[in-house]
């Protein structure tokens, strides 16, 4: 059945591979964006398209009293460093529009949110792997908003209709990806300094030793979809990640071996906030959606694919 869906965010990395997925699902999709990292091509033709920041009640005012089935908030500032840089812009773009979709939801009778968390809540852990049983630790402005807005999710969830997903997002990564963004997506800034002639060197913040889970784009899509009608992620808080470590020394060497570049590599200074290493604990995640992942070294392969496609 055709359903109504708002995606904030749909210019974006993630935002906008979702639309996709939906569209293709025969839905009908309506995007907020504010442009301000993503990019007008990745909007789908077919897709309602409201250039805005959802942390403006004007750009909010414009959806009118549209009913939609479902709303998708994936939009937001997404750099742990830049919530340093400003910290304000970070809280507006994390939670005031949160508060701002959530209020239009009640109003307009809208029983479905699912927002786009992150693995940054947990802050350094003392195991490899982070359970969402574990008390939150934020070590970055980005993470704190974040983890604001998922107790927000659960008030709301209390007091109203609405049931919401939080989705805690590890290292997303894929074709598609911002490489122009140096400030966020390990993956990414990487390959975008192997690419680069403006970079002699791969200049690493932090330790190579540091760990991350990198999960497929596509598999995130495919579980973000999938919790819509889901009933064992409604009021839910899920990590989405594979449950596997990779080093940032492993990560280098893939994306060299699938590039055919080498270059040395530079460790100099760390990014504020950073965590040293995190891996999902998966078994929430697992419970309902049993598809098997994306191997890192099939998805960089894909990756590193694709930005030789765009060059």
């Amino acid at each position: 059945m055709k359903k109504k869906y708002l995606v904030t965010g749909g210019a974006g990395f993630v935002g906008s591979c979702i639309a996709k997925k939906l569209l293709e699902e025969g839905h009908e999709i309506w995007i907020i964006d504010n442009l301000r990292t993503g990019y007008l091509a990745n909007v789908p033709k077919a897709a309602v398209f409201i250039q805005g920041d959802c942390s403006d009640q004007n750009t909010i005012d414009r959806l009118g009293s549209t009913p939609f089935d479902a709303i998708f908030h994936i939009a937001g500032q997404s750099s742990g460093e830049i919530s340093f840089e400003n910290p304000v812009y970070d809280i507006n773009s994390n939670t005031v529009s949160s508060l701002l979709l959530l209020d239009f939801a009640k109003k307009t009778g809208c029983l479905r949110f699912i927002y786009a968390s992150t693995m940054s809540v947990y802050g350094d852990i003392l195991g490899q792997y982070a359970s969402e049983k574990l008390p939150p630790s934020p070590k970055s402005f980005y993470a704190v908003g974040k983890l604001a807005t998922e107790n927000y999710l659960r008030i709301y969830s209390e007091t109203n209709d609405i049931s919401f997903t939080a989705l805690r997002y590890f290292n997303v990564y894929g074709p598609g990806q911002n490489l122009d963004n140096m400030k966020q997506g390990m993956a990414s800034i990487f390959l975008s300094q192997l690419f680069s002639s403006e970079f002699p060197s791969i200049v690493v913040k932090g330790s190579l030793d540091r760990f991350r889970d990198f999960i497929f784009i596509d598999d995130v899509v495919d579980i973000t979809v999938s919790c819509i009608d889901e009933p064992q992620a409604h009021n839910k808080t899920i990590n989405v990640g594979t449950g596997e470590k990779t080093t940032v020394k492993q990560l280098l060497e893939v994306l060299m071996v699938e590039s055919k570049i080498e270059k040395p590599i530079i460790v100099d200074g760390n990014t504020p906030g950073d965590q040293f290493g995190i891996c999902a604990e998966t078994s929430v995640l697992r419970s309902f959606y049993k598809k098997n992942l994306t191997s890192i070294g099939e998805g960089l392969s894909l990756f590193v694919k694709d930005v030789l496609y765009r060059q």
